[in-house]
């Protein structure tokens, strides 16, 4: 009896912890919330630097999706 009272008390507590997470946000504050970071598609500038990036690091343009690895087996 004494353990289904602590199971209860502990289930209630961890039920009180989840709902006091949920809150209504505002349409005009959901732009202040969002974080570029959190993006899916980087800024344009921001993929063509990282293509700059790689294609340097390579040594190579272009072939993006491509197969082989260089030694002509492809």
């Amino acid at each position: 009896m004494r353990d289904l009272r602590w199971a209860c008390l502990g289930l209630l507590l961890a039920s009180l912890c989840g709902v006091s997470g949920c809150t209504m946000v505002k349409p005009y504050q959901r732009e202040l919330l969002a974080k570029r970071i959190m993006a899916l598609d980087p800024p344009p500038e921001a993929a063509l630097l990282e293509q700059h990036v790689y294609q340097y690091r390579e040594g190579s343009a272009g072939g993006y999706g491509g197969g082989g690895g260089g030694c002509g087996c492809n």
